[in-house]
Protein backbone atom coordinates (compact mmCIF):
# COMPACT_ATOMS: atom_id res chain seq x y z
CA UNK A 1 0.00 0.00 0.00
CA UNK A 2 1.07 3.58 -0.76
CA UNK A 3 0.51 5.70 2.03
CA UNK A 4 0.94 9.75 0.63
CA UNK A 5 0.61 12.94 1.69
CA UNK A 6 0.33 16.10 -0.47
CA UNK A 7 0.68 19.76 -0.65
CA UNK A 8 0.78 22.82 -2.51
CA UNK A 9 4.27 23.95 -2.06
CA UNK A 10 6.93 27.26 -3.46
CA UNK A 11 10.33 26.52 -4.60
CA UNK A 12 12.03 27.16 -1.04
CA UNK A 13 10.41 24.24 0.45
CA UNK A 14 12.90 22.34 -2.17
CA UNK A 15 15.82 23.58 -0.17
CA UNK A 16 14.87 22.52 3.44
CA UNK A 17 14.42 18.90 0.84
CA UNK A 18 17.61 19.23 0.34
CA UNK A 19 18.57 19.61 4.06
CA UNK A 20 17.03 16.87 5.25
CA UNK A 21 16.84 14.10 2.64
CA UNK A 22 19.11 12.61 -0.29
CA UNK A 23 18.56 13.86 -3.93
CA UNK A 24 17.77 10.41 -5.64
CA UNK A 25 16.45 11.62 -9.47
CA UNK A 26 15.04 13.79 -11.15
CA UNK A 27 12.63 12.93 -14.49
CA UNK A 28 10.20 14.17 -16.36
CA UNK A 29 6.59 11.78 -15.86
CA UNK A 30 4.06 11.63 -18.22
CA UNK A 31 0.77 9.92 -16.90
CA UNK A 32 -2.34 9.24 -19.15
CA UNK A 33 -5.40 8.19 -17.29
CA UNK A 34 -8.39 5.83 -18.39
CA UNK A 35 -11.93 5.50 -17.32
CA UNK A 36 -13.54 2.08 -17.16
CA UNK A 37 -16.25 1.07 -19.39
CA UNK A 38 -17.63 -1.29 -16.29
CA UNK A 39 -17.75 1.60 -14.25
CA UNK A 40 -16.81 5.34 -13.68
CA UNK A 41 -13.80 5.76 -11.91
CA UNK A 42 -15.05 9.22 -11.01
CA UNK A 43 -17.68 7.81 -8.87
CA UNK A 44 -15.96 4.73 -7.52
CA UNK A 45 -12.43 6.88 -6.26
CA UNK A 46 -10.30 4.70 -8.72
CA UNK A 47 -7.55 5.50 -11.25
CA UNK A 48 -6.48 3.80 -13.87
CA UNK A 49 -3.07 5.37 -16.02
CA UNK A 50 -0.11 4.55 -17.93
CA UNK A 51 2.92 6.14 -17.06
CA UNK A 52 6.45 6.93 -19.33
CA UNK A 53 9.07 8.64 -17.49
CA UNK A 54 12.09 7.85 -19.42
CA UNK A 55 13.15 4.88 -17.35
CA UNK A 56 10.07 2.94 -18.58
CA UNK A 57 6.61 2.57 -18.68
CA UNK A 58 4.32 1.65 -16.06
CA UNK A 59 0.41 0.65 -16.18
CA UNK A 60 -1.06 1.37 -12.69
CA UNK A 61 -4.30 0.63 -10.88
CA UNK A 62 -5.15 2.85 -7.48
CA UNK A 63 -8.32 1.49 -5.74
CA UNK A 64 -10.31 3.87 -3.47
CA UNK A 65 -8.68 6.18 -0.97
CA UNK A 66 -8.84 4.39 2.67
CA UNK A 67 -8.48 7.36 5.41
CA UNK A 68 -9.54 10.50 5.72
CA UNK A 69 -6.52 12.06 6.06
CA UNK A 70 -4.19 10.97 3.05
CA UNK A 71 -4.35 9.45 -0.33
CA UNK A 72 -3.50 6.38 0.58
CA UNK A 73 -4.48 3.64 -1.42
CA UNK A 74 -4.01 0.13 -2.36
CA UNK A 75 -1.78 -0.07 -5.86
CA UNK A 76 -1.14 -2.57 -7.91
CA UNK A 77 1.68 -1.70 -10.84
CA UNK A 78 3.14 -3.68 -13.62
CA UNK A 79 5.77 -2.75 -16.01
CA UNK A 80 5.08 -3.02 -20.07
CA UNK A 81 7.50 -2.38 -22.59
CA UNK A 82 5.71 -0.57 -25.09
CA UNK A 83 4.08 2.78 -24.40
CA UNK A 84 1.91 2.73 -27.77
CA UNK A 85 0.89 -0.98 -27.66
CA UNK A 86 -0.46 -0.41 -24.07
CA UNK A 87 -2.50 2.76 -24.68
CA UNK A 88 -3.80 0.34 -27.88
CA UNK A 89 -4.45 -2.36 -25.43
CA UNK A 90 -6.83 -0.49 -22.98
CA UNK A 91 -8.84 0.84 -26.13
CA UNK A 92 -9.44 -1.91 -27.15
CA UNK A 93 -10.67 -3.30 -24.32
CA UNK A 94 -12.84 0.06 -24.40
CA UNK A 95 -11.11 2.35 -21.99
CA UNK A 96 -11.27 6.03 -22.88
CA UNK A 97 -8.24 8.51 -22.29
CA UNK A 98 -9.49 10.64 -19.82
CA UNK A 99 -6.47 13.14 -19.37
CA UNK A 100 -3.04 13.45 -19.74
CA UNK A 101 -0.87 14.88 -16.73
CA UNK A 102 3.06 15.43 -16.77
CA UNK A 103 4.98 16.92 -14.46
CA UNK A 104 8.72 17.17 -13.62
CA UNK A 105 9.38 15.42 -10.43
CA UNK A 106 13.17 15.89 -8.30
CA UNK A 107 12.91 12.59 -6.24
CA UNK A 108 14.15 12.43 -2.54
CA UNK A 109 14.83 9.91 0.27
CA UNK A 110 14.69 9.55 3.83
CA UNK A 111 15.49 5.60 5.07
CA UNK A 112 12.19 4.53 3.55
CA UNK A 113 10.10 8.02 3.22
CA UNK A 114 10.38 9.47 -0.26
CA UNK A 115 9.58 12.81 -0.40
CA UNK A 116 8.85 14.02 -4.74
CA UNK A 117 9.39 17.86 -5.23
CA UNK A 118 6.48 18.33 -8.39
CA UNK A 119 6.27 20.80 -10.92
CA UNK A 120 2.73 20.18 -12.44
CA UNK A 121 1.75 21.29 -16.22
CA UNK A 122 -1.29 23.65 -15.35
CA UNK A 123 -1.20 23.39 -11.60
CA UNK A 124 2.52 24.75 -10.03
CA UNK A 125 4.82 23.14 -7.59
CA UNK A 126 3.98 20.27 -4.93
CA UNK A 127 5.29 18.10 -2.23
CA UNK A 128 4.30 14.41 -2.10
CA UNK A 129 5.92 12.34 1.10
CA UNK A 130 5.21 8.89 1.13
CA UNK A 131 5.82 5.55 2.27
CA UNK A 132 4.87 2.09 0.88
CA UNK A 133 4.18 -0.20 3.94
CA UNK A 134 1.07 -2.19 5.11
CA UNK A 135 1.55 -0.49 8.36
CA UNK A 136 -1.27 2.12 7.92
CA UNK A 137 -0.89 3.73 11.37
CA UNK A 138 3.46 3.86 11.49
CA UNK A 139 3.16 5.14 7.43
CA UNK A 140 1.11 7.74 8.21
CA UNK A 141 3.32 9.13 11.77
CA UNK A 142 6.60 9.31 9.10
CA UNK A 143 4.65 11.00 6.33
CA UNK A 144 3.04 13.24 8.78
CA UNK A 145 6.73 13.78 10.62
CA UNK A 146 8.47 14.68 7.62
CA UNK A 147 5.94 16.95 6.50
CA UNK A 148 6.14 18.92 9.84
CA UNK A 149 9.76 18.78 9.33
CA UNK A 150 9.17 20.64 6.35
CA UNK A 151 7.29 23.16 8.02
CA UNK A 152 3.58 21.88 6.73
CA UNK A 153 0.80 21.28 8.74
CA UNK A 154 -0.61 18.47 8.16
CA UNK A 155 -4.13 19.19 8.58
CA UNK A 156 -3.82 21.33 5.05
CA UNK A 157 -2.17 18.02 3.03
CA UNK A 158 -4.49 17.87 -0.15
CA UNK A 159 -5.86 14.27 -1.03
CA UNK A 160 -6.96 15.26 -4.39
CA UNK A 161 -4.90 13.62 -7.21
CA UNK A 162 -3.01 15.48 -9.81
CA UNK A 163 -5.77 14.21 -12.47
CA UNK A 164 -8.62 15.56 -10.11
CA UNK A 165 -6.67 19.00 -9.15
CA UNK A 166 -6.84 19.86 -13.54
CA UNK A 167 -10.54 18.47 -13.93
CA UNK A 168 -11.40 21.24 -10.91
CA UNK A 169 -9.25 23.73 -12.23
CA UNK A 170 -11.08 23.88 -15.51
Amino acid sequence: MEVEVKFKADRSVEEKIKEIAKFVCEKVEEDLYFNSPARDFWESDEALRIRRDGEGVKITYKGPKIDKETKTRDEIEIEVDDYDKAVELLNRLGFRTVRRVVKRRKIYSIEDVTICFDDVEGLGTFVEIEVKSDDLESAKRKVFEVAKLLGFDPSSSIRESYLELLEESE
